[in-house]
């Protein structure tokens, strides 16, 4: 087995809804999809989110990047899926300088690494989830279905105790809400969501790094009698160091996003003692195989991980979320799956959104187990490269 052919597609989507929070307001994602095809003509795709606030990336570099990979001389032939895995994982693209985390082509190479994962499971018969199986088996739970958590980002007033209700009554059991934005009271939204959705709902929040190191604990500590779940990134990623202190002063677990991008991160947040939960992103992380590296190294340091998305994921993101999700044991939260309810073109034949109370089923079928409808996809495409062929 050989790959023949790949292309990087710069797709634009406009959202259903402006998603806010503190460190920026979007009301479309600019996302790049991978079109993978084997030399039987199998088709594979993969698709990453970049963005330059997390990672460094832009939808340029990531062309760019991919572009000048020069992988048609890096891409062996495969006799089974197993030999692919193993080639899949050793995939770097060129280093960018000054990028001592190692994740300035995360977006771009989490792209390329589903759609060769895509395009191989559906040569060989085997479903992503399984990679947790053969790749990382310590960490490997499969389950039939997944709880995603339902999200308040910026919304007040009575629109937002109309979102809090909603979550209630629509049956979440967990809920994530943006703090830290600008002119708005965090206390003060957070007892009329707490009061909405009722004592038994887990709160989490998120404050996209807005509060300073000095500041940090005094607003952590005023938000706790409310009943929270984990914190997500409290400070800047450039003032991380003093979450150390931080875990000692305050009860809520500590949550790291923006700080956990990669290897380097992870490793400093273990020896460090920076937070107690790894908010894994399959974008943000470089794909599939690294999120699971990462899932590991929390397990052997006694931490636990939640899967993240990024806004403005399609349904390729979403199913291989699902996957994850549906395979990795110990996760405490998993967000994604927003696909109908967020993106105008969700990309997909089918509609693969979560439902009632956030559940959503495990995929069956080989690779990531959806169908790309081809017209939609060109609906949204901004331009392409060629990779190879």
């Amino acid at each position: 087995m050989k790959v023949v052919e790949l292309t990087a597609i710069h797709v634009r989507i406009p959202l259903r809804r402006p998603i806010r929070h503190a460190s920026h307001r979007r009301t479309e994602t600019d996302n790049v999809v991978v079109r993978c095809v084997l030399d039987d003509g199998t088709v594979g795709h993969g698709e990453g989110v970049p963005r330059d606030y997390v990672t460094g990336e832009t939808i340029d570099s990531c062309l760019e990047t991919l572009q000048r990979a020069d992988l048609a001389s890096r891409l062996d032939s495969w006799a089974d899926f197993d030999a692919a895995l193993a080639g899949i994982e050793r995939l770097t693209l060129p280093a960018r300088p000054g990028d001592e985390r190692g994740i300035a082509n995360n977006a771009a190479r989490c792209a390329l690494e589903l759609a060769l994962l895509d395009a191989c499971g559906r040569r060989f018969g085997v479903p992503l989830s399984d990679v947790t199986r053969r790749l990382a088996p310590d960490i490997h739970a499969p389950r039939p279905w997944v709880r995603y958590s339902g999200v308040i980002t910026s919304s007040t007033g009575l629109k937002m105790r109309l979102l809090a209700w909603l979550q209630r009554f629509y049956g979440f059991h967990h809920l994530k809400v943006k703090v830290g934005i600008s002119g708005q009271d965090d206390v003060r939204r957070l007892r009329t969501i707490r009061r909405c959705v009722g004592s038994r709902m887990s709160i989490r929040i998120d404050a996209n790094e807005a509060w300073t190191p000095a500041e940090v604990v005094d607003r952590i500590r005023a938000l706790e009698p409310i009943g929270l779940s984990a914190v997500e990134q409290p400070v800047p990623h450039e003032q991380v160091d003093c979450l150390a202190g931080v875990r000692k002063q305050v009860q809520t677990p500590i949550m790291l996003d923006e700080s956990l991008c990669g290897a380097v991160d992870a490793r400093r947040a273990i020896e460090s003692g920076l937070c107690d939960v790894f908010n894994v992103r399959l974008s943000k992380c470089g794909g599939f195989i690294p999120s699971l590296r990462l899932g590991q190294m929390a397990r052997r340091a006694g931490l636990t991980c939640q899967l993240g998305c990024q806004v403005g994921e399609t349904a390729i993101l979403s199913a291989a979320g699902r996957h994850f999700a549906a395979s990795v044991g110990e996760l405490r939260f998993v967000e994604g799956s927003y696909d109908r309810l967020l993106v105008r073109e969700a990309l997909g034949r089918s509609d693969i959104s979560f439902g009632r109370g956030g559940k959503a089923p495990a995929l069956p079928g080989a690779g990531l187990g959806v169908e790309i409808d081809p017209v939609a996809l060109a609906r949204v495409e901004v331009r392409r490269v060629a990779m190879m062929g």
